[in-house]
């Protein structure tokens, strides 16, 4: 399997798994460019652009964004990745078979298909606590928790001083519905890469560090597949 800058890697897992956390640390160790859909969308969203905004309602209620609100904007990103030769951390993508198939479809005439996919497992409960207790710096987007990272003064950023606030994908009721989604779509799309023997499953309800351990010991071994 090919390593360091050439990897073509899959995180998947719930929200709150930590998988953009992990994502960001294996690209940045590895030298690959860290995709999350989910900021692109954001970013869009952001900048008020039409797709953004139809992208921000679907978020906004804890639903699926539509695959043709994310793959233009994915594809546009992996078409410029193609050209320069780096590899890539995928984050948030594909969350249903539909987007599997059609990444394979993208990637098939470029001769680089997907080289590993990792699941990260955590329980919905620790899933479910980890997202009502986070929030957001309205200024920056720097991330706390109000249990496992709080800041230093209540309610406000240590980097800039702004307000934290809760998104609104993290209240309890849009939390319940996101881990609903996601448990009816993940199972077909375990399958589809456990046939192709590229899935690993990681225990994600461990510390950070440890779960950034396995992840790299895997990628470097061609031999660990199919956990």
């Amino acid at each position: 399997m090919p390593t360091g800058t050439s990897a073509r890697v899959v995180l998947l897992g719930a929200p709150g798994a930590g998988k953009g956390t992990q994502a960001a640390v294996v690209a940045s160790q590895l030298g690959l460019a860290h995709l999350s859909t989910g900021d692109m969308l954001r970013a869009a969203a952001a900048a008020g652009s039409e797709a953004g905004l139809k992208a921000k309602a679907h978020m906004d209620a804890g639903r699926l964004v539509p695959d043709a609100d994310v793959l233009g904007v994915l594809f546009e990103r992996l078409e410029g990745l193609r050209r320069s030769g780096q590899g890539f951390v995928l984050d948030g993508f594909p969350r249903t078979l539909e987007q599997a198939q059609a990444l394979d479809a993208r990637l098939a005439p470029w001769g680089r298909p997907l080289d590993q996919v990792f699941e990260i497992d955590v329980p919905d409960d620790r899933l479910t606590a980890r997202l009502v207790g986070r929030r957001v710096c309205g200024a920056c987007g720097r991330n706390y928790h109000v249990e496992f990272r709080p800041p230093a003064a209540e309610g406000r950023c240590d980097a800039c001083g702004g307000a934290l606030v809760q998104r609104r994908d993290d209240t309890p009721a849009v939390v319940s519905e996101r881990l609903a989604v996601y448990h009816r779509q993940i199972a077909p799309l375990r399958d589809y890469y456990r046939r192709r023997d590229l899935l690993t499953t990681i225990d994600g309800d461990r510390p950070a560090e440890l779960v950034t351990k396995d992840l790299l010991a895997a990628l470097s071994s061609p031999a660990a597949k199919g956990g």
